[in-house]
């Protein structure tokens, strides 16, 4: 990957199983998940469905369920599983040395 990364905290400050999110000056809040199994994801803070805050729900193997309606979004591509559709954008996330870095540049092009 390429690109300028942003340092957003210490991988053990997200839960197992959690989240924490990152506002984005003049662009949508970005949720950083991780997984029971230690994976991170970054997703735009928003359920396709009615924009519930995904930071809030709970988090199961890579998905999230939405905390308004129950919505059950993949944290590898954003998707709406099982009969619901939509789409959440991802944001690349990497873990370097314990930090979680996103992607500044794919934030700034969900603010435009």
């Amino acid at each position: 990957m390429t690109g300028d990364w942003l340092d957003v905290g210490a991988l053990e400050d997200i839960p197992l199983r959690g989240a924490r999110t990152v506002p984005v000056e003049g662009g949508d809040e970005i949720a950083v998940f991780r997984t029971g199994a230690n994976r991170v994801y970054a997703l735009v803070n928003k359920c396709p469905h009615k924009k519930g805050p995904l930071s809030q729900g709970i988090v199961h193997g890579d998905s999230v369920a939405c905390p308004l309606h129950n919505w059950v979004i993949s944290l590898s591509t954003g998707e709406a599983q099982g009969a619901d559709v939509g789409c959440t954008p991802t944001i690349p996330v990497q873990v370097l040395s314990g930090r979680v870095m996103i992607c500044r540049e794919s934030t700034l092009r969900q603010a435009a």
